[in-house]
């Protein structure tokens, strides 16, 4: 994929260009993320880098396969972007030729959105699919506010498709206030003594440092968030998955270059006891992975630089702090609020799309 830093992608037409993933890529950062400034659910998972770090670690064949349907205006300006893949899978224990977004799930994306302005022809998009030979189309992980999803699931459905948005799991995110002390004030009288007390001990107790790894040194920090993440799952996680790593370890390099990376280690008496890795993108600051050694536990490492990430966040003037997917005690420790990412499915009315719609709707009704 290093040549594709170095291409120049082919001009889209006006109207909707079917292209490959690379060539879209090719079209550079600023086609893409410019789009995606304006959206109400702008995810750093829909972004050019996280596409290009996606097609330096998937299969060959899968990044072979991708396509994206560029959607240009009279003056070949893009308008929107939808990147897809056609793969077999399992729908209703049935397989199916499937439509779904390019990326899958390497990497757990969540809050998906594709990129398009307000004036975007969605509907032409919706016509471009019609000459796609799916079965099903099936969008996961998509957001509560994906207003262009929206706008696709109406022009769908203009075209006698049906259509339906299924929760499938929550992320606890934190609004950020203004100070520290006014978030720290939300909380009991005990729980602010606690999570002031914890960092008081240990600091009073040992040195307490926090080491912050940008371009120069990102390979140590890749290297101690690794060794403890390795550590709290005892040898397990995911963090030594090969395309799991590549994925990551090439947005996160983009993410360094522009001041984006959140990777930070808490050492403690020159050692790295904890880490984290996240990433900030518009307001928000999304908190990623962790690792942590055991060893330590008994201090609250892991919660100690949980408080110390937060504080910055809000010290920085974000506005959002999101733990992603997963409803896990150490994120509601810190918050009450979430929200839902869903999945988007579209089943054409006719030939096998009414088998489909049948098995659908029995599942449904079984899970009720």
């Amino acid at each position: 994929m290093e040549a594709l830093r170095e291409r120049t992608g082919p001009r889209p037409r006006a109207g909707v260009t079917r292209m490959s993933l690379a060539d879209a890529l090719a079209l550079g950062p600023a086609a893409w993320d410019a789009l995606l400034a304006g959206a109400a659910a702008s995810s750093p998972f829909m972004s050019w880098a996280w596409h290009r770090a996606w097609a330096e670690a998937a299969p060959a064949a899968d990044v072979a396969a991708s396509e994206v349907l560029v959607l240009a205006g009279v003056d070949g300006g893009v308008q929107a972007l939808l990147p897809v893949l056609l793969r077999r899978i399992r729908f209703h224990r049935v397989p199916v030729t499937a439509l779904t977004w390019a990326i899958g799930d390497l990497g757990c994306p969540d809050h998906l959105e594709f990129p398009a302005s307000p004036q975007a022809d969605v509907d032409a998009l919706a016509g471009t699919l019609e000459h796609v030979p799916w079965d099903v189309i099936v969008l996961s992980n998509v957001a509560d506010r994906a207003s262009n999803i929206d706008r696709l699931r109406a022009a769908c459905e203009r075209r006698g498709w049906k259509t339906r948005r299924t929760p499938l799991w929550r992320c606890p995110y934190l609004e950020l206030p203004d100070s520290w002390e006014a978030y720290l004030a939300g909380f009991s009288q005990h729980r602010r003594h606690e999570i002031r007390r914890m960092e008081r001990k240990l600091r009073r107790e040992h040195e307490v440092t926090l080491t912050d790894y940008g371009p120069d040194r990102i390979e140590d920090g890749w290297r101690h968030l690794t060794c403890l993440h390795a550590l709290r799952w005892e040898g397990g996680g995911v963090m030594r998955e090969g395309a799991w790593e590549r994925l990551h370890r090439s947005f996160a390099s983009w993410l360094a270059n522009r001041h984006q990376l959140w990777l930070t280690s808490l050492d403690v008496d020159g050692a790295p006891v904890a880490g984290c890795y996240g990433f900030s993108f518009g307001d928000t600051v999304y908190y990623y992975q962790t690792g942590w050694d055991p060893l330590w536990a008994h201090d609250n490492v892991a919660m100690i630089l949980r408080a110390a990430m937060i504080r910055r966040a809000i010290e920085q003037g974000y506005r959002r702090f999101d733990f992603l997917r997963g409803e896990e005690r150490y994120k509601l420790a810190w918050t009450s609020t979430a929200r839902n990412c869903y999945e988007i499915v579209v089943i054409r009315p006719r030939g096998r799309g009414t088998v489909l719609l049948g098995l659908d709707w029995i599942a449904r009704r079984l899970r009720r």
